[in-house]
């Protein structure tokens, strides 16, 4: 069972930790709010899983260290902030992230797009930018693969392709993948959704 919490507005949790706060003190308030939402959402799945409340700081690449047992990950944009988390006996590892459904800024598509990727963002969608959604999905697979890893993953190693009817994405590993269960992941299937200007994506490694 995975658990999700998410919000549209900042949350004041009233057990925001000293070592949470001391890691956004230099940050600009919008970061500020952002990260302790994060952390607020967070501790609210954690109690859905019956976890008392903890700090949740941060490992080498940024990402949520979380108790020992448990996978999570955390995402937040403009106007949204959310949290999935779950027992590591039951989901290996979990990566979330959310973006504003509009164009990527200039520059950037050329960052994160390869070969037939370009073709498939060109194409036009009523409901999503799909430059955009590319963007989130590869994100969630990199949350997902870190924590297995400790590895980075560069848009480049990822060929994803979407399914717009269905709502899925399958994102084909090109360097190698950890083993899991004794055999090489060689890729990560997800869904992803949009809905009030939000585009978001989400995928699972099971046990």
């Amino acid at each position: 069972m995975v658990v999700v919490v998410s919000t549209r507005e900042d949350l004041t949790d009233p057990e925001v930790f000293a070592e949470e706060e001391r890691l956004v003190q230099r940050a600009v308030e919008k970061r500020r709010r952002e990260f302790l939402t994060g952390r607020a959402c967070a501790r609210q799945a954690l109690r859905r899983l019956g976890v008392a409340s903890v700090a949740i700081p941060i490992g080498e690449r940024g990402e949520p260290l979380w108790p020992g047992g448990l996978v999570g990950s955390i995402t937040h944009c403009t106007g949204y902030r959310a949290c999935a988390a779950a027992w590591s006996n039951d989901v290996l590892s979990v990566g979330i992230d959310a973006e504003v459904n509009e164009p990527l800024p200039a520059g950037v598509l050329s960052q994160v797009a390869f070969g037939r990727e370009i073709r498939m963002v060109a194409q036009r969608d009523a409901g999503v930018c799909l430059d955009r959604l590319l963007f989130s999905a590869k994100e969630a697979v990199y949350k997902a693969w870190f924590p297995l890893t400790k590895r980075w993953l560069g848009f480049e190693d990822v060929d994803l392709s979407v399914d717009v009817a269905s709502g899925a994405f399958h994102a084909r590993l090109l360097v190698p993948g950890p083993v899991v269960n004794g055999e090489r992941l060689t890729e990560f299937h997800g869904c992803w959704g949009v809905q009030a200007g939000i585009v978001a994506a989400a995928t699972v490694v099971l046990p």
